[in-house]
């Protein structure tokens, strides 16, 4: 059956509704401004989707009728981010926050003040949303800052989330950033009909927002009260933004997008602190929940001077507000062993509700710690969310200790596998000595090596290291590589289709490279930069085991600690044996170029635009760092090559104007395959 031709008037009046809804829309859930009553936005609804019913033409992704939710989904897309969403740095304390700000002019070789742009930080989760052509094409979760979940189908239903910009000229291409929360109001009725039908309910706000974005079901999503406010930008392409963040923020709002109604500007960090204070006081007043106040430097040219280290932006910080306390009572201590075999004493504590979670765990850090606080089991401690994240004891009230409360007794012996437990001089941290004897570092071991930063071994989860390793099956990393299938489909609850996946992750790890490999090996103090900057100086595994410490500290951002633990743990025979098993299981990567001037693209600044269909951003700006290259977000006249994939605006058009070359996505992956990069 063919569709009916659209009378033209019957399009005119769709066209109106479009108009008159989405307006409705943006003067409700954005400006807080209601202009409609809800009876005439229903009938107005109504008489949209009774043309659409009759004339399927007339639906489009960005019709108001859109909102309503779909058929559910088995699970969600991963998403790469074309620019990396970092986290940001915290402060919780005045000094703190001075001294942020003396690093930042420092770095800026400037004496004087820093104008700051001051947002509350909402406690929700943060989003990027992807617009084409001034319509939403996707949604996507922080995730781990590289990769999230598509949620675009739970986001569509969110009457902040503009589906499609408001006035005219939107860039080609615009990423917005910002925080999916909800109200206390909201909330509060959430809990109310979730209680009047037997319903389990949610604990805060933000676990809420959480839970309702993580649905597999969007029609389930799009009967909670969730809200969108936007505070950045990422990937922008086709259209030039002010030169001041909160400028950039005016501008989204007239694109359509809702920003916080208690957004500042900080002549210099006292008025920071001003601020701060203020927002404090009116916290519990306000109509959502924030944790803090995020301080950013307004000027976008300063910020492209600070840049970033490896997970946060040099020109933002978080303040966060004085994490909240209470107290309890505590049950008992317990010993954990940790991967590198620190022993960390853990209190067992009445469950107490903190800072909108319940805690029943605490961290006691050490036995110095122990000694400080001088807590005993059995006493009455107040308790701290710190950054209102972490739960930690924080002190004792001495006038509640009960006449049988017990002495903390440290073990001598690693409560798991037996081994003396030593502490180093001048550490506070007690360790196991029994290495990969120790189940519990064995399985912790074996965790971070199979994790997506290190060997991304797909489908070996935690629960499934630790039946390894309790059956006998796994008594090292490399044992990983000889586990074979009539071993795997004998445990309890895997099938066969699971153990042959596992088998072929497995194998596809083998392939890997230098930095992954080490950082994989869990080395301490080596986090992923050290073991990229190590991979890039030595280029090879080889020269770097036999480096001394001297050596070692030639390499950037390696000091003295981090030196003497590099080469410490590569003297140790039992490391030596564990990487050659390694390399005997088939595990290999490309040698890296050492060096800067020995890299092919050492020197270079290169910028990459466009969608790239063959590799991810994120993909391609890797391979690029590995020979060399600096990868810049933005066309200048120092600027050696442009890659711009389909959909290019902006950035191709300012390299055609300053002469300065560019590729295709072809010529770029024949670029690599020449420098001996396989794709």
């Amino acid at each position: 059956m063919t569709d009916k031709k659209i009378p033209s008037e019957i399009q005119q009046r769709a066209q109106e509704l479009h108009e008159i809804l989405q307006r409705a829309n943006h003067m409700y859930y954005v400006l807080d401004n209601p202009e409609l009553p809800d009876s005439e936005y229903d009938r107005r609804l109504r008489e949209l989707q009774a043309l659409e019913q009759e004339y399927p033409q007339l639906i489009t992704p960005d019709s108001p009728t859109q909102r309503v939710g779909a058929e559910p989904l088995k699970a969600f897309a991963e998403v790469h981010h074309e620019v990396p969403m970092l986290s940001l740095d915290n402060a919780f304390s005045d000094e703190e926050l001075r001294e942020f700000d003396r690093r930042v002019r420092e770095r800026l070789n400037s004496s004087e003040p820093v104008e700051y742009a001051c947002e509350p930080k909402l406690d929700g989760i943060a989003v990027s949303l992807l617009y084409r052509g001034g319509l939403l094409e996707r949604a996507a979760t922080r995730g781990d800052g590289t990769t999230g979940e598509d949620i675009t189908r739970n986001v569509r239903t969110i009457g902040s989330v503009p589906l499609r910009l408001l006035g005219g000229d939107p860039p080609a291409v615009l990423e917005v950033r910002g925080e999916i929360y909800m109200p206390k109001a909201g909330f509060a009725e959430l809990n109310k009909k979730a209680a009047a039908a037997g319903e389990k309910l949610f604990v805060n706000p933000r676990n809420a927002a959480a839970g309702s974005l993580r649905q597999l079901d969007s029609r389930i999503t799009a009967q909670r009260p969730l809200e969108f406010c936007v505070y950045g930008v990422g990937l922008v392409e086709g259209a030039a933004l002010p030169e001041r963040h909160t400028e950039i923020l005016r501008q989204l709002s007239r694109w359509g997008f809702r920003i916080n109604s208690e957004m500042s500007v900080a002549r210099d960090i006292g008025e920071c602190i001003s601020y701060h204070r203020k927002l404090g006081e009116k916290r519990e007043a306000l109509a959502y929940d924030i944790d803090g106040i995020v301080f950013k430097v307004n000027d976008i040219a300063l910020q492209q001077r600070l840049g970033f280290v490896a997970r946060a932006p040099r020109w933002a910080m978080a303040y966060k507000f004085p994490a909240q306390e209470e107290m309890t009572e505590l049950l008992d201590v317990e010993f954990q062993v940790g991967r590198t075999g620190a022993v960390t004493p853990v209190a067992r504590l009445k469950p107490v509700f903190v800072g909108g979670v319940t805690v029943s765990n605490a961290t006691l850090h050490n036995r110095d710690e122990i000694e400080r606080l001088g807590v005993k089991i059995g006493d009455t401690v107040v308790v701290r969310r710190a950054g209102d994240v972490i739960p930690q004891v924080v002190s004792v009230v001495a006038s509640k200790r009960p006449r049988d409360a017990r002495t903390i007794v440290f073990p001598t012996h690693c409560p798991v596998c037996g081994s003396p437990v030593e502490s180093a001089p001048g550490e506070a941290v007690a360790r196991c000595s029994g290495g990969l004897i120790c189940s519990a570092q064995r399985k912790q071991a074996i965790k971070h090596f199979a994790s997506r930063k290190a060997m991304d071994i797909e489908g070996l989860g935690d629960k499934l290291v630790e039946q390894l390793v309790d059956e006998g099956l796994l008594h090292s990393v490399s044992g990983l590589y000889h586990l074979q299938f009539e071993q795997l489909v004998a445990l309890e609850r895997m099938g066969q289709k699971s153990a042959q996946n596992l088998l072929d992750a497995l194998e596809r790890s083998k392939h890997t490279t230098l930095s992954k490999f080490l950082y994989a090996l869990g080395i301490r103090e080596v986090g992923e930069a050290t073991a990229r900057n190590l991979a890039k100086h030595f280029g090879d595994l080889a020269p770097l085991m036999q480096a001394d410490e001297a050596e070692l500290q030639e390499v950037e951002d390696v000091g003295p600690v981090v030196a003497h633990f590099v080469a410490e743990f590569f003297r140790q025979p039992h490391a030596q044996e564990e990487i050659e098993a390694l390399r005997q299981a088939g595990i290999f990567w490309e040698p890296e170029e050492q060096g800067g001037e020995a890299q092919p693209l050492a020197g270079q600044t290169w910028v990459l635009t466009g969608k790239l269909e063959t590799l991810s951003r994120s993909e391609a700006k890797d391979h690029l760092q590995r020979l060399g290259a600096k990868v810049a977000g933005s066309v200048s006249a120092n600027t050696d090559t442009v890659v711009a994939g389909p959909g290019a605006g902006s950035k191709l058009n300012k390299a055609r104007e300053l002469n300065i070359p560019t590729m295709d996505e072809g010529e770029f992956l024949a670029m690599l395959r020449g420098r001996g990069i396989a794709i």
